[in-house]
């Protein structure tokens, strides 16, 4: 089952109305049922070079894994299966810019912040690092299911600051967990069922330090009947606001339901082999 019949999917990236060059990247394979974006961090053009090395690797790499054909995962063996799959190809994407940034004088210090969906039998798998986030439109609910990782969360996780101190806090971007800034890092995983007519947002901060959560969610509902609208008009808001940062956007809706086959036949009897 080609999955780009169950899912409707769109993207933007903008350098938005400050930065002279944009340091995100995205990566869309509707087919495979997967989407991934990263922000990239560090000095001149170093944070463009992370954010689409990560993007690249894991795009490529998991497209060798899947073989392009029915890229579907199957029950609790398959979401365990997914869960490896994920933490290798991010620790092979961290170790290849962690060393690209320990090599090149001109990329040190440079990082990316990550998040990604994983979409397989009816399920979600979502993994993410630093403050890049993931949300779900279902019905009238506009929810962030991913948790930051920044010092922001943390201070409000700790109680030192409210929801309400933390939107006008000058420490939003100091994340403190990235891809490629240590020899390894841990990806935050898990996952979530999915219901025809939910809508996935994944964005990079650029757009949620410059819109408010309650704004995005009745933006996407409001033009959930045009998607590509939907992104064009997120990243807009973004601008208007400011656009301080650059910002990206990637939205999914689940268009219908997408089981995976049962038994260990096709692709699923390939990726086993593949692990072995």
């Amino acid at each position: 089952m080609d999955l780009s019949q169950a899912l409707e999917t769109v993207s933007r990236s903008d350098a938005g109305m400050v930065r002279s060059h944009n340091e995100d990247s995205v990566y869309l394979n509707p087919a495979l049922g997967l989407a991934v974006l990263a922000d990239g961090m560090g000095g001149y053009n170093a944070g463009e070079v992370a954010s689409g090395m990560v993007t690249t690797l894991l795009g490529s790499e998991l497209e060798k894994a899947f073989g392009r054909q029915e890229p579907q995962l199957q029950g609790n063996d398959g979401q365990r299966r997914a869960h490896d799959l994920l933490e290798q190809e991010i620790a092979r994407a961290n170790h290849a810019v962690y060393q690209a940034a320990q090599s090149q004088p001109q990329y040190a210090g440079m990082g990316t912040t990550l998040v990604m969906a994983l979409f397989y039998d009816n399920r979600m798998t979502v993994a993410h690092i630093g403050d890049s986030r993931l949300y779900r439109l279902r019905g009238e609910e506009f929810l962030q299911i991913t948790r930051d990782h920044s010092l922001l969360q943390e201070q409000i996780d700790s109680g030192i600051l409210t929801p309400e101190q933390a939107r006008h806090s000058q420490n939003k971007n100091l994340v403190t967990r990235a891809v490629g800034v240590d020899p390894t890092v841990e990806a935050e995983i898990h996952d979530y069922e999915t219901s025809p007519g939910d809508i996935y947002l994944l964005c990079s901060d650029g757009l949620n330090d410059m819109v408010e959560d309650e704004e995005i969610g009745m933006t996407v509902q409001m033009l959930s009947a045009n998607l590509e609208l939907a992104a064009t008009q997120l990243v807009q808001m973004a601008n208007d606001n400011g656009g301080r940062d650059n910002v990206s956007v990637i939205l999914v809706r689940i268009k219908g339901e997408y089981p995976a086959p049962r038994g260990l036949t096709g692709w699923l009897g390939r990726l086993l082999a593949w692990f072995k």
